[in-house]
């Protein structure tokens, strides 16, 4: 036996199945390869080979190529077709280098010329089947590397949303503590996020997005942290210049959420919450579709909030009142297309959810409802 090739193979049986109309080749075949540890099952005619492969696992296949009723090549493609990975080794008397080349570009693995003795018959199945086990053991090793990166995979989405609830727990904390310090404004990020969640989910907008506007929303008046007591807690009318100052809060909860990635599109929500349609807005005058979508939502949701909500200055008005406001402001603070299907969603809708926040504030309270 050739002892550079496939000594690994010839320790567990391999399963040969030996296809030649020729009696006397099929019993030289079988007790070579008896000799050598392995297992042989033989048929004679291609039909019978494909039965046989039909109906149990082998390792390597010995075909004749000039066959009665169906010759080796159209049995080397139905075998390619139904068994990729499974070596044929064409056995043929015909000595035309032509026969042997189109063989091997069809699939064949090997082609053995006859007669053939013993060597070179051992030396052709070590190499298919070493070639077999390779085949197997790449096809394992990918399985085994596909089913470990799914793992891995499952693994990281469960520790990227523990670390998203994590972060959204935090978060919550940071607006319930702003939410403390402005106690005229208590419950307020929390109404106004479930407001945006409802207006965008109206929208028809992803829910991946939707999960940005609604930290948008929540996290809008971050930058009132970096606002001086004075202005933020005055009772009365702001001057000028205090009022350049709140305004200044846009820019800074902007600067608090960009360096973190997690809130970079929160981000851009909190610095464009005060910018108008028409462009009159601040801090950057953007007019339009230059304000992004969760931007433009929100300032509806905020709008309706603020209006139906007790402040020092004045009383909550009613939810028909703010929703006529808004309309009436459609195309200058507001986008049409947000205040079109903010006008189609039921009143109903924002008392439930002024409720469900359970500030006793808000709608709740201007409506009549307990």
């Amino acid at each position: 036996m050739n002892t550079d090739s496939g000594e690994g193979t010839a320790k567990e049986p391999a399963r040969i199945l030996v296809v030649d109309d020729e009696a006397a080749v099929r019993d030289r075949v079988n007790a070579t390869m008896e000799e050598e540890g392995h297992r042989t099952h033989c048929v004679s005619t291609g039909n019978e080979a494909l039965r046989a492969l039909a109906g149990g696992r082998y390792d390597l296949v010995l075909a004749e190529i000039e066959m009665p009723d169906m010759n080796g090549v159209a049995l080397l493609e139905e075998i390619h077709n139904q068994h990729a990975h499974l070596p044929v080794v064409m056995m043929s008397a015909v000595r035309e280098i032509s026969v042997a080349v189109d063989a091997m570009r069809r699939g064949a693995y090997d082609y053995l010329l006859k007669p053939f003795d013993k060597e070179q018959l051992r030396a052709a199945v070590s190499r298919a089947l070493t070639h077999r086990l390779a085949l197997t053991e790449s096809q394992n090793y990918r399985q085994s590397l596909e089913e470990m990166v799914k793992a891995r995979t499952e693994m990281l989405r469960h520790a990227m949303e523990d670390i998203e609830h994590s972060y959204d727990v935090t978060l919550e904390a940071l607006g319930d503590a702003l939410d403390l310090k402005d106690s005229d404004t208590e419950g307020h990020s929390r109404r106004v996020t479930a407001f945006s969640i409802a207006l965008a989910r109206a929208m028809g907008l992803p829910a991946a997005e939707i999960k940005v506007i609604a930290r948008g929303a929540f996290l809008h008046d971050i930058g009132k942290m970096a606002t001086p007591d004075r202005i933020l807690l005055k009772p009365g009318k702001l001057t000028a210049a205090e009022t350049k100052i709140m305004q200044e809060h846009s820019a800074c909860g902007y600067q608090i959420l960009r360096k973190i990635p997690f809130l970079a599109g929160a981000a851009e929500i909190v610095y464009c919450h005060q910018e108008h349609y028409d462009g009159l807005g601040y801090p950057r005058g953007l007019k339009g579709i230059e304000i992004p979508i969760g931007a433009r939502i929100f300032s509806v949701a905020d709008a309706l909030d603020a209006m139906t909500s007790d402040r020092p200055y004045r009383k909550a008005r009613t939810l028909e009142a703010a929703r006529e406001e808004i309309r009436l402001r459609s195309g200058t603070q507001f986008d049409p297309a947000v205040v079109e299907v903010f006008l189609r969603m039921p009143e109903r809708l924002w008392r439930e959810l002024a409720v469900e926040i359970g500030s006793g504030k808000g709608l709740s309270s201007t409506d009549g409802l307990t």
